[in-house]
């Protein structure tokens, strides 16, 4: 019998030996028989469980063969850090280079996260322009990155210009560092003429500079006149514009001082004085821009009298290491018009450092950008910002809470829309802190995000965020020091009625 011939089996002189093999035998013979009544199938399963049955017992090989306390030993497998970094995201990730600030902790290379988008430009393959979008839920910290990344830029020389603080919350960062703040709205000293001319650089042709003041002022009052009439302008509107602002700056060249909004608002009122500054009565240009006349009648005595059309009261200081344009008294009520009326003018009269080519390297930080998304002229003039970058040596951080806002902006196929999305496609660097699981989607089709990128997002904690550099990614932890996290902190009048309460 098969059990007999096992070399496993060893025969005993004992009498209780011989009968539990005997038994045994009866008990192999019984499942032959069972076996030979079944069918094929079964019986040649059970052939095969028989013949493995003496080479692998059921308590196992004794001795080292049963590989039981032993140590497992395998061949080492190697492959290069292209492979390693395809197959494992993030682990082999050398970083961005030493140069520039400190940010924080490298989540998965457990480094040190150094970022400077001039250092970057030219030395990075496909980062293309210094500009950064910054996105983040409520509370993650996104705001304290912004600010630590400003403050410790000044450190390296770079300036940094903040033209709308809704909220009021650059000041003391301007204060630590030595910078200026301006404070405009309803009964404060602060006032911004956004028609001031800036110097002209020197070894430029007086007349050439003169001309592009113009254009500057026209694309300006363009500006706030499509943001208040919330509408293109039609071809009279905009020869009347023409005509008003020329007009105005004749009368205040005659008084020797700067044309004021005010000035070009009482010249549209005047429907007689710009058909014959065009010397066409028949055309009835000044009929034609009464509705201009309305909307600037809003920066002179509506909401925003007093901030925009008075000499500036504040002169714009190149070595200022930052100047911010507190607008927090602005942005209390539902209507963000004011607002962004208030920071288009404020724009346009910190275009004369933005546009010296000598200035040296700056930030320029639209904070709580989400407010002005609606607004297509303001959207127009932070393209232009946006494309000149490179050549002015100016990097733009764009500040929203989740890339839906970029789609808030117009209809699908609208210019609003598409100037948004424009100004996110111009962002070389993303930095995408926590957001909404409703808003992963969205967010993972705009910036073509992986699925281990858009399952990261979803669990960051606060102030971990993942970076997105020229096709590159890392998850970041935001370090603060101890004086930085008391000046940056947002939360101050929560923890107040928390001490007040307890």
């Amino acid at each position: 019998m098969r059990a007999s011939a096992s070399p496993l089996f060893t025969p005993s002189r004992s009498d209780r030996a011989a009968r539990r093999q005997a038994r045994r035998d009866l008990a192999a013979a019984r499942r032959i028989a069972r076996d030979d009544s079944r069918p094929r199938r079964t019986r040649n399963r059970r052939e095969e469980n028989e013949e493995l049955r003496p080479f692998y017992p059921a308590g196992g090989r004794p001795g080292p063969a049963s590989l039981r306390g032993g140590k497992l030993k395998l061949s080492a497998h190697r492959m290069t850090t292209a492979t390693a970094s395809g197959a494992y995201p993030f682990l082999a990730e050398g970083g961005l280079g030493s140069s520039g600030v400190l940010i924080g902790r490298d989540v998965h290379a457990e480094a040190s996260f150094v970022f400077d988008p001039f250092a970057l430009y030219g030395r990075i393959e496909n980062f293309t322009n210094p500009n950064v979008l910054l996105a983040g839920v409520i509370g993650q910290g996104k705001s304290a990155l912004a600010k630590s990344i400003a403050l410790r830029s000044t450190a390296f020389g770079y300036r940094v210009y903040v033209p709308c603080d809704p909220k009021g919350e650059w000041t003391s960062v301007a204060q630590a560092v030595g910078g200026t703040t301006i404070a405009l709205g309803p009964g404060l000293p602060g006032k911004l003429n956004p028609l001031d001319a800036p110097a002209a650089p020197d070894g430029t042709d007086p007349a050439v500079w003169a001309g592009e003041v113009r254009k500057r002022r026209l694309l300006l009052l363009g500006s706030l006149a499509r943001t208040v009439l919330r509408r293109d302008l039609l071809p009279t509107e905009y020869t009347g514009l023409d005509l008003a602002l020329d007009t105005a700056v004749e009368q205040a060249a005659a008084e020797e001082r700067v044309p004021l909004l005010g000035d070009v608002a009482a010249v549209l009122g005047q429907p007689a004085l710009l058909d014959q500054a065009l010397g066409d009565p028949s055309r009835r240009v000044g009929d034609a821009s009464q509705d201009l006349s309305h909307a600037f009648r809003r920066m002179v005595v509506g909401d925003l009298a007093g901030m925009f059309d008075a000499p500036s009261t504040a002169a714009f200081d190149p070595r200022s290491p930052m100047l911010t344009i507190d607008l927090s008294r602005l942005g209390s009520s539902g209507d963000d018009t004011g607002l962004v009326l208030a920071m288009t003018c404020a724009s346009a009269w910190m275009e004369a450092a933005l546009s010296d080519p000598d200035g040296g390297r700056r930030w320029v930080i639209y904070d709580e950008a989400w407010r002005v998304m609606r607004h297509a002229a303001l959207l127009e003039r932070m393209q232009a910002q946006w494309k000149l970058s490179r050549g002015l040596g100016i990097a733009n951080m764009l500040i929203i809470h989740r890339l839906s806002d970029l789609l808030a902006a117009g209809d699908q196929g609208s210019r609003a829309r598409a100037l948004a999305e424009g100004l996110m496609t111009d962002c070389a660097t993303r930095v995408i802190y926590r957001q909404e699981a409703d808003q992963l989607a969205a967010t993972a089709g705009l910036l073509g995000l992986t699925g281990v990128e858009t399952s990261a997002i979803s669990q960051l904690g606060r102030g971990r965020g993942l970076w997105k550099v020229a096709g590159r990614s890392f998850v970041v932890q935001h370090l603060l020091h101890r004086a930085e996290l008391q000046l940056f902190d947002t939360d101050a009048r929560m923890h107040t009625g928390r001490k007040q309460a307890a």
